[in-house]
């Protein structure tokens, strides 16, 4: 069954915080730290693939230009993605 995806809310220009970073991989990523006031909904991490809770700040990461596969991690996990492989695939 098909999710259907919500419109995103723009986050304030003060809360947005989006920088772009270049992974190991070689490709450019869109990173938007989450804070835990605006973490509503349960997502699941594919760095450690365990919850992440409503209230508990994390980002927000994509390719730019396709954030529709955007991806929520733990900050923690996204920090430390080049030291261990997801165990979960992107796609």
């Amino acid at each position: 069954m098909a999710r259907r995806r919500r419109e995103p809310r723009p986050l304030p220009a003060a809360l947005s915080d989006r920088r772009i970073e270049t992974g190991a991989d070689g490709y450019e990523y869109e990173v938007r730290q989450i804070p835990g006031v605006r973490a509503v909904k349960n997502y699941r991490c594919p760095g450690c693939d365990q919850e992440i809770r409503p209230g508990t700040a994390h980002v927000v990461v994509w390719q730019p230009g396709d954030e529709d596969d955007r991806r929520h991690w733990h900050t923690p996990c996204w920090s430390n993605r080049a030291n261990r492989g997801p165990t979960r695939r992107w796609s």
